[in-house]
């Protein structure tokens, strides 16, 4: 059976940075700290937020803070699949759990095109950063071509009910959208009755 522990752990750690920072970059900070924590370890996360889609990749909200203050979500990524290039407007942290993501930076030029940045890649256990402003423009993939890959995302925000926008690399074109989420369910956290029992 999986040990949701560390998830309960990771939401709970998050939630208490809102009582002792003040400002977005140090809840970003510090929250990298827990993040690196869950995902140094692959034993927590349910199969049911696992699954690839053969399509698209999928994401799966495990936590919504109440206040709508952060998300938590797996995202899943069937061998080869990628992002459009996309915005968040929100700030964001990306914790690698299983597999491997490549992360192209964009830079919009003044005539609203974009230009090409560097390409990184994150390994199972490390944490990148995103901020509007500085680095928001980025396009992602599994940059494996023959297994799936999972990364979880943390967003300053409900990401699934934000107005974002995907662009065209070329003529700068922004056409909006709000992501939502690949599942209608999310893991219920606060159940100890089993531990309890046991």
């Amino acid at each position: 059976m999986t040990n949701i522990e560390p998830l309960r752990e990771f939401v709970s750690g998050f939630t208490r940075l809102f009582e002792t920072h003040s400002d977005a970059a140090s809840i970003q900070k510090a929250g990298a700290e827990l993040l690196k924590t869950l995902v140094s370890r692959d034993d927590w996360l349910r199969e049911t937020y696992t699954r690839p889609h053969p399509e698209r990749y999928s994401q799966y909200l495990l936590h919504c803070d109440p206040l709508e203050r952060f998300s938590v979500i797996s995202f899943v990524w069937g061998p080869g699949q990628k992002t459009p290039l996309h915005d968040h407007r929100v700030w964001g942290l990306i914790g690698m759990l299983r597999g491997k993501e490549s992360e192209t930076q964009f830079t919009r030029k003044d005539d609203g095109s974009f230009e090409k940045g560097e390409t990184d890649f994150l390994e199972p256990g490390e944490v990148a950063f995103l901020s509007p402003g500085v680095n928001d423009y980025h396009l992602v993939a599994n940059a494996l071509t023959d297994q799936t890959s999972i990364s979880i995302h943390v967003y300053g925000a409900n990401i699934g009910g934000v107005s974002r926008a995907v662009y065209d690399e070329i003529s700068g074109t922004e056409k909006t959208f709000i992501s939502g989420y690949s599942s209608e369910d999310v893991p219920n956290l606060w159940d100890r009755s089993r531990s309890k029992a046991a």
